[in-house]
């Protein structure tokens, strides 16, 4: 009797560690499933966020140089019209993160700058210039220069950047309801990532 029940404890003893060891590694191997379907989900929306506008201006480029003092001089210029099409966005491929698969936690490391993209159309009227003072090269750079730079500001006070930031934001968004709903924490800068806080690490 006392054989019999010896084995029945070492079978039992047997059977729980089987069992111990058998949960453990399907836990393992949920874990690292998990983790790999972060990472791809992560992946899949690494793509560029666009926000698209339409500009248009009116630019008057003129020079004039002295040939012998104020008394005489020669001049040039030009009317130009500028319809440019401009994009701005972030290129999510560009973002870099970290996963800790024992810990749980998805760490947002970078976030990349926006981007701003001028496709400008440029038609050039009532362009004249005096013999001794003529069109060159530096001056169709000059105007494209000083237009560039114009178009940038009129980005800046536009909502094309607010509207790709919420572009950006709707992205993050589902990296916060994908790690929530398994279980898992969003961070940035060792700062635990709530729905609401995901402008914070933005305009950082």
């Amino acid at each position: 009797m006392k054989r019999v029940l010896i084995g029945a404890l070492l079978t039992l003893a047997v059977v729980l560690v089987f069992r111990f060891f058998s949960e453990e590694k399907k836990e393992k191997a949920i874990l690292q499933e998990n983790s790999m379907l972060i990472q791809q989900q992560i992946k899949n929306v690494s793509k560029l966020i666009v926000a698209e506008g339409h500009f248009a201006e009116v630019y008057n480029y003129k020079d004039s140089q002295e040939l012998f003092g104020p008394f005489l001089t020669a001049n040039k210029k030009a009317l130009v019209v500028v319809n440019a099409e401009v994009t701005v966005g972030y290129d999510l491929s560009r973002l870099t993160f970290e996963v800790d698969e024992e810990a749980k936690i998805v760490y947002i490391k970078e976030i990349p700058e926006p981007e701003i993209k001028i496709n400008p159309d440029f038609e050039y009227y009532d362009v004249s210039a005096d013999y001794l003072n003529p069109f060159k090269a530096e001056d169709y750079n000059r105007i494209k220069k000083n237009i560039r730079a114009s178009l940038l500001k009129k980005v800046e006070a536009s909502s094309l950047k607010s509207n790709a930031k919420n572009r950006l934001l709707s992205e993050l968004s589902k990296f916060y309801v994908l790690t929530n709903s398994m279980g898992w924490t969003l961070q940035h800068n060792q700062e635990v990532i709530q729905e609401n806080t995901l402008e914070k690490i933005i305009i950082e």
